[in-house]
């Protein structure tokens, strides 16, 4: 996908997203928006993809929404949004459902619906010289890709208010202190600290990986009995996978399993 505003490859399992846009600071226009939605289908509808690493071209992961196409819409902005979150949503909730574990390397800023995506992943790996800031009030709006739905939840709710009602930047460090991020490694490092990671994520148990993904998810809204019925479901069909019963024959040899993400 070179020709899209995301460039996406595939290597030994990793799907490598990059956001690449660097002359816009990969701000998230309508067409980035389809590209991100097709590369979320592409990504959970390849068997090869087991982890999946998303990052951005140049200096910046991504600074938000593309705020010249916002001025160029005039009074079709209400509507020009709507596609634009339909789209981002779809990717975010394909992401996020999906077997492969996602990787954000942020590199510089992630503002606005950068750090949303952020927010999403399931791990996050920041350069030290990553920024975070949500950024919306800025501009009179409210936040988008998934941003309410998970900041509380990492931050809690107070941080949450603060980090949304007065738009604060936070340095790589405290977003680790504030439990944004996973780690915080050299700039330089960045891409093969996440590329490491995504295969050693890659060589694991997909298919569990996927379903504990669902499992958390569930658990914002479930109670106890609804989430452990759940819990019980999934593990249940969990065991009659290929990678379960190599686990456990692994475990009781003493030897490494090979997960093929069954």
């Amino acid at each position: 996908m070179t020709d899209k505003t995301i460039e996406l490859r595939v290597n030994d399992g990793v799907a490598y997203a990059t956001l690449n846009r660097p002359q816009a600071a990969n701000a998230l226009d309508l067409t980035m928006a389809r590209d991100l939605f097709e590369v979320a289908i592409r990504c959970d509808a390849q068997p090869d993809v087991r982890a999946v690493v998303l990052t951005g071209a140049g200096r910046a992961f991504s600074a938000g929404g593309d705020v010249k196409s916002f001025a160029a819409a005039g009074e079709r902005l209400p509507a020009v949004l709507k596609e634009i979150t339909a789209l981002l949503h779809g990717a975010v909730s394909i992401l996020a459902r999906m077997d492969a574990p996602v990787i954000a390397a942020v590199n510089g800023v992630a503002a606005g619906a950068g750090m949303s995506l952020a927010c999403a992943a399931d791990i996050v790996l920041a350069a030290e010289s990553a920024r975070f800031t949500v950024a919306y009030t800025r501009l009179g709006l409210s936040p988008d890709g998934s941003s309410t739905f998970y900041l509380a939840q990492l931050v809690g709710l107070r941080r949450a208010q603060e980090l949304i009602l007065t738009n604060r930047m936070l340095t790589a460090s405290e977003a680790f202190a504030w439990n944004l991020v996973n780690r915080v490694v050299p700039d330089s490092a960045l891409l093969a600290e996440a590329a490491k990671l995504a295969r050693e994520l890659a060589a694991g148990p997909s298919r569990a990986f996927g379903r504990v993904k669902r499992l958390l998810l569930a658990a914002f809204a479930a109670g106890l009995e609804t989430q452990m019925a759940l819990e019980t479901e999934q593990i249940t069909d969990a065991a009659r996978g290929a990678d379960a019963l190599e686990g456990i024959a692994a475990f009781v040899a003493k030897r490494p399993p090979r997960f093929v993400g069954a």
